[in-house]
């Protein structure tokens, strides 16, 4: 007797999987296009500059030391031998200060674009130097070179104005090249003029303007490190090991502070057993900022949306076979697959207009032309216009709770979590009081 009834529960659940195809075939295509846009990204700083890691700076004093090594000859007589060694001696900041105002812009490429940022930046701080640069043993062996300064930049292409650092208040231009392996690509300047017989203290200051992309960050390479940075981007990601102190975000920008001791980054030891290396990762690592990406672009927010196509399409199949069973009305099977087809299309809709014209309006669009489109086909099927309106109706209220969800960052899961709740709730004091052994009567008593 409730074969009927079987049967048209399983049509629709069959039908429900095979418009996961379709669905399916959108998502991919959605994955598609993020690549692409990853690929600009990529594209664009290729050409222009990557993200920026700034390092240091660091005072390096060269210097060439005397060895001696004792041995014995066929005749046991004491032979001494003289070599030299080249080595540097490094010494980190006692004070770091960097002050950055970051103010970002899109660089676009097609329909495809990417968030650059201009950074300027004031940096400061100051060396304590220990007498003799800190030998104690064999000072008559060494021969001290020129002192410098070498400071760490990711991509100098970014470098946007002559660089002067002023040291003890003489200003001495810096040159390409860190003059240093762990810090990579930067540049240096030779500390000209400066007596370090009687120089303890060295106090240093620099504008820096940088261009990046998607990242800025600092390796906090003083004994005391403080940062502060500004920026007009609304939507900060702030990335490292150490988070901001404080910080302050609202639509106009951030604002963030950060500050950090050698008691917390372990920097003095980390750089020594670094210094002499092409590359350490646990240096590199050492280090804090901010990401530019936008935390909810509309790949992001599409994706966001497919995810919840299959429980759309299961609503309004849901709606349908409440109409039909207890408003004895006939909702054929290539109906069902029609609007399920309809509401997949909303994706790809969506999909290709936000690329041209913004997430926003591309969903308005969408929703507005899927609403329309299967709001007229319902006064047909549901034989009343009454019945199509109050059905538009739901799905329009629907698609408006589905946008909110969308745009939430860091509420989606808990949104989307009491929607389908409150859904089921609906769904189940609706049908309290079905008798649905009775339906299953009627059902086959009516054929």
């Amino acid at each position: 007797m409730k074969r009927p009834l079987l049967f048209k529960t399983l049509t629709i659940g069959l039908l429900m999987l095979l418009l996961l195809i379709p669905i399916a075939m959108i998502s991919e295509s959605i994955d598609e296009r993020k690549y692409y846009s990853q690929s600009v990204v990529e594209d664009i700083a290729r050409s222009d500059s990557y993200s920026q890691v700034i390092t240091g700076p660091v005072l390096v004093v060269p210097y060439s030391k005397v060895v001696r090594t004792v041995s014995y000859n066929k005749k046991n007589k004491k032979v001494i031998e003289e070599s030299t060694v080249n080595g540097k001696l490094k010494f980190l900041p006692e004070l770091f200060i960097l002050n950055g105002d970051l103010k970002t812009e899109l660089r676009n490429r097609g329909i495809y674009s990417a968030r650059l940022y201009h950074s300027n930046n004031t940096i400061s701080g100051e060396f304590s130097i220990p007498k003799d640069f800190g030998v104690v043993d064999d000072l008559q062996d060494y021969n001290f070179s020129l002192p410098y300064l070498a400071m760490g930049i990711k991509d100098i292409r970014g470098i946007d104005n002559a660089l002067i650092m002023n040291v003890n208040d003489k200003s001495l231009p810096m040159e390409p090249g860190s003059k240093l392996n762990v810090l990579e690509s930067g540049v240096h300047v030779g500390l000209v003029g400066l007596d370090f017989n009687d120089v303890t203290h060295l106090s240093f200051s620099l504008n820096l303007n940088l261009r990046g992309t998607e990242a800025f960050s600092i390796v906090p390479i003083g004994k005391e490190t403080r940062v502060n940075l500004t920026s007009d981007w609304p939507h900060p990601k702030f990335i490292g090991n150490f988070l901001p102190a404080d910080s302050t975000i609202n639509e106009k920008g951030f604002s963030a502070n950060w500050q950090t001791s050698f008691f917390a980054t372990n920097m003095q030891e980390i750089f020594m057993q670094c210094a002499n290396k092409n590359e350490c990762l646990e240096f590199s690592e050492k280090q804090f900022g901010v990401n530019f990406i936008d935390p909810v672009d509309q790949y992001v927010k599409s994706d966001r949306a497919i995810k919840y196509a299959i429980l759309f399409i299961g609503l309004t199949f849901a709606c349908f076979f409440l109409f039909e069973i207890m408003k004895r009305l006939q909702v054929h099977a290539v109906q069902y697959t029609l609007v399920g087809l309809a509401l997949a299309f909303f994706y790809l809709l969506l999909l290709s207009l936000s690329e041209h014209i913004g997430f926003n309006q591309a969903y308005i669009i969408s929703a507005s032309a899927c609403v329309t489109l299967i709001g007229v086909y319902v006064c047909f099927v549901l034989r009343s216009v009454l019945r199509g309106l109050g059905f538009t109706l739901g799905l329009s209220l629907l698609y408006g709770l589905l946008f909110g969800l969308l745009s939430a960052e860091d509420y989606a899961l808990l949104m989307g979590s009491v929607l389908l709740f409150s859904i089921l709730a609906a769904v189940m004091i609706l049908t309290r009081n079905v008798d649905w052994y009775a339906i299953g009567v009627k059902s086959t008593s009516g054929e």
